[in-house]
């Protein structure tokens, strides 16, 4: 099968040519474009909006003001963006940020955070995926996963229903064997990255754990870990535990806590 040197060689080449180093020194494949990414951020904060209403009022105060702390410890090229804060109605726990400088958060998470601590940790945690380009990486890797399917599938001659049912399998095992571990990973070091913002600012990163507990005493079913883009909240909590020393120096070293008030 002489087309699978030259397989290895393709992605080889795409993997060079567009090598990166994430802030917690993980290589990364970045094949998309800062401009690119503003724009898709931009994009779907727009339609976000459009599909959801917001709130004002001390939710948003204390959504914007924790945003606020944690963008000022940012590197200079980020703290330079406009962040655009919004809450969401929505009874969903959950937060998000895009590249472009935007925050959401659903009035469902602030109604399982406890304070702003626990509330900084989730902020914290989805800027650190825009700060680590997760979202460049994600897609430039689903777009390298379809292009060396594409180009198995043309060298092997897989055609026909045998053929349709071996392409399955393949992308099957590329799911579950690379982008949702690969999801996974984001998640982990998103958490490490969010725990060392969150502790810049001066928000103590202890109350990370408390609110992954708040998160499991909520309930909702999980599905078994090598299914889910996420890691357990067990293997989550284990991981904040162990970048725990780090954070607490750097929190103590911090200074002042911010006063942005209570959900």
């Amino acid at each position: 099968m002489r087309w699978i040197p030259c397989l290895a060689v393709g992605a080889l080449s795409i993997a060079l040519a567009a090598c990166s180093t994430s802030p917690t020194g993980r290589s990364q494949l970045t094949l998309m474009s800062a401009d690119q990414l503003d724009q898709m951020g931009a994009k779907a904060f727009d339609q976000y909006q459009q599909e959801r209403p917001t709130v004002d009022g001390a939710p948003y105060r204390l959504a914007q003001c924790v945003t606020r702390e944690i963008v000022a410890n940012l590197p200079a090229e980020l703290q330079q963006e406009n962040w655009q804060v919004r809450v969401f109605e929505d009874d969903s726990a959950n937060a998000f940020a895009l590249p472009g400088g935007y925050v959401g958060v659903n009035t469902g998470l602030l109604e399982i955070t406890d304070n702003q601590d626990q509330l900084a940790s989730v902020i914290g945690h989805e800027i650190g995926h825009v700060l680590a380009h997760h979202a460049n990486e994600r897609a430039s890797t689903q777009n390298a996963t379809q292009l060396g399917l594409s180009v198995l599938s043309s060298a092997a001659g897989l055609e026909g229903a045998g053929g349709q049912q071996v392409m399955a399998a393949l992308g099957m095992g590329a799911q579950y064997g690379i982008l949702l571990p690969f999801s996974r990973s984001h998640e982990s070091e998103a958490d490490t990255i969010g725990l060392r913002l969150m502790a810049n600012a001066g928000f103590d990163p202890r109350a990370s754990i408390a609110l992954w507990q708040n998160m499991a005493n909520a309930g909702g079913g999980q599905p078994p870990e090598w299914m889910s883009t996420h890691p357990s909240h067990g293997s989550r909590i284990s991981g904040l535990e162990s970048d725990m020393p780090e954070a607490l120096q750097r929190y103590r070293q911090a200074g002042d806590a911010p006063n942005c008030g209570q959900p």
